[in-house]
């Protein structure tokens, strides 16, 4: 890959203490684009102060916040993962060469726990269900939901993903399985969060199940083509 083709989308809520870390480890070449969620921990400022692209979401929302990433990306091909230092973002350049290579259109990370407790066991059972569900009511073969995601932007965009919340990783699966796209799995190691990080999806059993909700309204219209999706917003 050419220099600055690739451009990682961050959502943040109050990541300030796992920001410097993450956004040192991008491989070279790679343009952060850091979307505060309305952050109160001063994540923008330290984003900036690194050397990241900040944009702003006042909406409130998982997928809120990565559709504003991506509208503000101008590279050929992106890539998105959280920003709690949980990946490790060397993780990315497998990824990148499958897209960029053709071998894939949607190259998915799967999380790979490096010790015991990394992966809170709610959260974690929680996936491996809605994984199981994704299997039995798509073609998808995959075991996780997609955490990282690499494919090319304007391809991406015009999936026209709706969900604006937890949901909206499971339904750009979904839609691209319909678009006919090559989706693939590759292994990432999963670390402990910063300290001080908690996820604010899964960071607890109320969280965890309400992601669950979230999630499973989704993939309640896989049967469907996704005609039903909820523009969950």
């Amino acid at each position: 890959m050419n220099a600055l083709t690739v451009a990682v989308v961050l959502p943040c809520l109050d990541e300030a203490l796992a920001l410097p870390a993450v956004l040192a480890g991008l491989p070279a070449g790679y343009t952060a684009v850091v979307v505060d969620n309305g952050s109160s921990d001063g994540s923008a400022d330290i984003a900036l102060g690194c050397g990241a692209v900040v944009v702003r979401e006042a909406q409130q929302g998982y997928g809120a916040a990565v559709n504003t990433g991506l509208a503000a990306c101008d590279t050929d091909i992106v890539a998105v993962m959280d920003c709690d230092a949980s990946i490790d973002p060397a993780d990315l350049a497998e990824l990148v060469a499958a897209v960029s290579q053709g071998r894939s259109d949607l190259a998915c990370g799967r999380r790979r726990p490096v010790g015991r407790g990394v992966w809170p066991w709610h959260a974690r059972i929680g996936n491996s269900v809605l994984a199981w569900v994704l299997r039995r009511r798509s073609p998808l073969a995959l075991h996780d939901l997609a955490p990282v995601r690499v494919a090319r932007r304007t391809e991406l965009l015009e999936l026209g993903v709706l969900n604006r919340r937890s949901g909206y990783p499971v339904e750009t699966l979904l839609r691209a399985e319909l678009a006919g796209w090559r989706i693939t799995e590759h292994d990432i190691a999963y670390h402990r969060r910063a300290v001080g990080s908690r996820s604010k999806v899964t960071g607890s059993l109320r969280g965890t199940l309400l992601a669950l909700k979230d999630i499973s309204a989704v993939l309640g219209t896989a049967d469907a083509g996704l005609q039903r999706i909820p523009a969950a917003r």
